[in-house]
């Protein structure tokens, strides 16, 4: 029987060389644009971005509604407020006077005092026809 013996020279090149190959293989690899890995990478990324693009259009989309429901309850705020200046226990009064309603009646209705549904009385029972 012949024995093989392997020096360490010999060792020494033999894992040069599969260092080499190892080195030449990556650099192909790296080389070459689209990758396996690299196409499954940027598919993930492309459908993240797609769904944050699109939950943005979601969001902008709420907030304009959200924007027109402020302004309609403003304006109707608006409004009422408006509306409740108007009305005012002195502007019944005067309506009710207007109308020919009498000193007492104007004041009890209204919450007013009497000197106050006196003069108003006085004032507007005159302009009426």
């Amino acid at each position: 029987m012949e024995s093989f013996v392997i020096t360490w020279r010999e060792l020494l090149i033999g894992a040069l060389l599969v260092l080499v190959v190892y080195i030449a293989e990556m650099l192909l690899l790296m080389r070459s644009p689209k990758s396996f890995g690299l196409r499954i990478w940027q598919k993930g990324a492309e459908a993240q971005a797609i769904a944050q693009s699109r939950e943005v259009q979601y969001l902008e989309l709420e907030l304009t509604q959200l924007q027109d429901q402020v302004r309609r309850l403003q304006s109707e705020l608006d409004q009422m407020k408006t509306q409740q200046a108007a009305v005012t226990p002195y502007t019944n009064a005067i309506q009710m006077a207007e109308q020919g309603l009498n000193v007492s009646d104007v004041a009890s209705r209204c919450g007013i005092s009497r000197g106050e549904a006196e003069l108003i009385v006085a004032m507007h029972h005159s302009q009426s026809p």
